[in-house]
């Protein structure tokens, strides 16, 4: 089968879409990802599924969405392809005009619920037009997933029609070739708090830094950037801690070990106000987990599961500095408790890999005829 995969970034940090389209490639397909070519892009390294970016005047708001589903349309209706696959709301548009015909194949991968997400749950007119969009061009999918199995049931009830579950699981750590890091991290002796991903509204950032005003014997690193830079530096200046604060910018994966290994509790506070945030399964929550690192999760249904199955994770009940910092106090204070989370990353890093997932995957794109 001859796939196309569209997404709306530049491909450059996507490791999701990276392990789907080389697991596609494994079982025989051919496969095209296509992204959007920035004015900050990258040349992209080799991989063993084409990759496709096209340039746009528009880089965000509704001109940009427009834009860019034109240009998929107008560019690739030209492409000898058997199936599409659009990641995410803002590709789906494209993805149904491009398999008008019956001999063509939509798979909608949800990568999240993109109506309920920060930036658009507490704006009624613009979730209501995205709400509206996804009711009348989900159900014309031939297949679909998402990345958590309760927010596949939610997807499930909002769309009418079934999900499947593949989680965005880690490839298993290999003994790794240490990558250096372009920027070398500042040298400390404190405990080194470590956020990895997009710098973007909802992800409880602006709680992390107020929380480190807090502990003085703990650093933060942010590894990743987005929208909320500027604002987070801003924050780091009133609290008075730029000293503690390391913004590492993008990081290319290869390079992310090497700074992993060196932190010493992982983060991943994520705002209960979004829907789409409340039943996520994030990656980083495995990658953190895949590299031995304890980890601060929220108490949202899918963490706690796997805290229950593994006992892996620190949970937070409420996103707020005081209850942040009580729980990594106390991990400082109790370091055979910090060890018992350690230790408990050992059966998890072994079993959530995706070696072991991608064959839900394969599954779902068998059914297709």
């Amino acid at each position: 089968m001859t796939i196309i995969c569209l997404v709306t970034n530049d491909l450059a940090q996507d490791q999701r879409m990276d392990r789907i389209c080389s697991s596609l490639v494994g079982a025989g397909h051919e496969v095209t990802l296509v992204g959007r070519l920035l004015p900050s892009s990258k040349d992209l390294p080799d991989k063993p599924y084409r990759q496709h970016r096209i340039r746009c005047r528009y880089h965000k708001g509704k001109l940009f969405y427009a834009e860019y589903n034109y240009r998929l349309v107008r560019e690739l209706r030209s492409w000898g392809y058997d199936a599409v696959c659009a990641v995410d709301l803002d590709t789906l548009l494209a993805g149904v005009q491009l398999t008008a015909s019956a001999r063509h194949k939509l798979v909608f991968d949800a990568h999240e619920w993109f109506s309920e997400t920060p930036e658009v749950v507490g704006r009624p007119l613009v979730r209501g037009i995205w709400r509206g969009l996804a009711k009348a061009l989900v159900p014309k999918s031939d297949a679909r997933y998402t990345v958590a199995p309760m927010l596949a049931q939610q997807l499930e009830e909002e769309y009418g029609v079934p999900f499947g579950t593949v989680r965005n699981l880690p490839l298993r750590r290999k003994p790794p070739t240490r990558t250096a890091p372009a920027a070398a991290p500042p040298a400390t002796s404190r405990h080194v708090l470590l956020y990895q991903g997009m710098l973007n509204p909802g992800r409880g950032l602006v709680v992390a830094l107020a929380a480190l005003a807090a502990l003085p014997n703990c650093v933060l690193w942010l590894i990743g950037d987005g929208p909320e830079m500027e604002k987070l530096k801003k924050c780091a200046e009133d609290f008075g801690i730029t000293d503690r604060v390391w913004f590492a910018g993008f990081r290319p994966p290869a390079e992310l070990p090497a700074l992993t290994e060196k932190a010493w509790l992982g983060l991943n506070l994520l705002d209960a106000v979004s829907p789409s945030y409340y039943y996520s399964l994030a990656n980083k929550a495995f990658d953190y987990v895949q590299a031995g690192l304890p980890s601060v999760q929220m108490a949202f249904p899918e963490y706690c599961a796997l805290q229950d199955e593994y006992g892996c994770y620190a949970l937070l009940d409420q996103l707020e500095p005081g209850p942040l910092v009580e729980v990594i106090s106390q991990l400082v204070r109790n370091p055979e408790a910090y060890a018992r989370l350690k230790a408990a990353t050992t059966r998890p890093a072994d079993e959530l890999v995706w070696e072991n997932e991608e064959a839900k995957l394969l599954k779902i794109w068998a059914t297709l005829k």
